[in-house]
């Protein structure tokens, strides 16, 4: 079971000087958050001024507040007001900035390679009694409340071939922004209460 601690992330200042970012995962692993050596990448910002966003031509960006009331982001001269937890997708190849008439915030956003991968952001509220499963592909992200992951229950064959009574491992305590990776063996289990986002990066099959 793997949990990618908020707290160990280096921050990475934005070239413009609005904010910093903090990559969670990519892929493939890039040497800097911001190099842009990736096919996908899942990370938090923190914006602390209005101000242009970089681009990434031939991505497609799925933005979603996860901390402050309300970012204004003009897209190609569109205006969107993006309020908590409603993701957002835009491309990541239009002229785009934000202004903040709250106060500063923070979002959580998903870059994916156009035409190799496909990502997508869910708001989840977890609950103590039904625990979330975290897939494979998937990233489960603690954004307020109290939570703990365990590996799933895995069924192990005894050497006569009847199959032994479910297990589970042991649970361990999350911390606000942690992310846990999602796996089909044993897949991670989410308990608490609060709410979660689920990243999932899905794969794109080219065209025949």
């Amino acid at each position: 079971m793997e949990i990618i601690r908020f707290a160990d992330i280096h921050p990475e200042p934005w070239r413009n000087g609005g904010g910093v970012t903090r990559e969670l995962a990519s892929h493939p692993k890039a040497a800097s958050a911001q190099d842009g050596a990736w096919d996908w990448r899942v990370s938090i910002a923190e914006v602390s001024k209005a101000g242009e966003f970089s681009t990434f031509p031939g991505m497609e960006r799925v933005i979603t507040i996860i901390d402050g009331e309300l970012l204004l982001l003009t897209v190609d001269g569109a205006e969107h007001p993006l309020e908590k937890y409603r993701p957002f997708r835009f491309s990541g190849e239009a002229a785009s900035g934000a202004t903040l008439p709250t106060g500063d915030i923070r979002d959580l956003n998903v870059i994916a390679r156009k035409g190799a991968f496909k990502g997508y952001t869910s708001i989840v509220e977890i609950s103590k009694k039904r625990a979330h499963p975290v897939f494979e592909g998937q990233l489960a992200i603690l954004l307020e409340g109290k939570a703990t992951v365990a590996p799933g229950a895995a069924v192990e064959e005894e050497s006569d071939g009847d199959a032994a009574a479910p297990s589970a491992g042991e649970a361990v305590e999350l911390s606000r922004y942690d992310a846990v990776v999602g796996s089909d063996t044993r897949s991670p289990e989410i308990s608490g209460r609060g709410f979660v986002a689920v990243i999932s990066i899905d794969h794109v099959e080219p065209n025949s």
